[in-house]
């Protein structure tokens, strides 16, 4: 599980060690998935942490390594690490749109490299992305962030239509409104203070978009469920 520190990763990591999967959290604050970690096993569940920044591709090698000479095998890859430097095209914040870029597909891309050759060789595995619901409708200071999650919907497409033989599942679910730090990650005052009112007022707790993760994962291996939208019942 990427972006495992807090969020959205968190509370999924948290509800699949209760479900007895073990866990490999996966994020670049060290201090803060050690700690996770620990939580988990203090009431009983399996995991372990390890130090990532999903833009090296190396550090997705490591995590799968580290997860195989952990449990002997890696099921699930659950890609959920984000950024969101909003911005209007206008703005010219190049920087903001190549982080992006890098986080959530080349990140995602990434993780398929380093898993996909294990999962071939066990003969089952499970990719999971969390993109989001901006990667559907274009919306003013999101063209870029949406057309990254996007894209990410276009590559489980296409890794799913190369494996129909029945050894790779991929899932994308896409988020609405969560109460989530992701807003931490802007710049633009203005656009912070947008998004975080939006949040508070009508976003919905991670736990929902873990539930969603558990339900696509726990369906027999011969059940893919390639896209789920979890939404605010009021988001419009």
């Amino acid at each position: 599980m990427t972006g495992a520190s807090s969020g959205i990763g968190e509370a999924t990591a948290r509800l699949l060690a209760q479900r007895d999967a073990a866990v490999v959290l996966a994020a670049r604050r060290g201090e803060r998935i050690d700690a996770i970690a620990q939580d988990i096993r203090d009431e009983g569940g399996r995991a372990v942490a390890c130090v990532v920044d999903v833009t090296k591709p190396e550090d997705l090698r490591r995590l799968v390594s580290t997860t195989v000479d952990q449990y002997g095998r890696i099921d699930v890859l659950v890609t959920n690490a984000g950024i969101a430097p909003l911005s209007r095209l206008a703005d010219l914040d190049t920087d903001g749109w190549s982080a992006m870029i890098d986080v959530h597909l080349r990140g995602m891309l990434n993780g398929v490299a380093a898993a996909l050759p294990v999962f071939r060789k066990q003969g089952s595995g499970h990719l999971v992305t969390i993109a989001s619901t901006a990667g559907m409708v274009a919306a003013p200071a999101m063209a870029v962030y949406g057309a990254t999650k996007n894209a990410i919907r276009a590559v489980h497409e296409g890794l799913r239509k190369e494996s129909t033989d029945g050894v790779v599942r991929t899932t994308v679910i896409s988020p609405g409104y969560v109460i989530t730090d992701l807003a931490d990650s802007m710049t633009d005052p203005h656009m912070k203070n947008e998004i975080r009112t939006h949040m508070n007022a009508i976003g919905i707790p991670p736990a929902a978009i873990a539930r969603a993760v558990a339900f696509a994962i726990e369906q027999p291996h011969d059940v893919e469920i390639g896209e789920i939208n979890v939404r605010p019942t009021v988001q419009g």
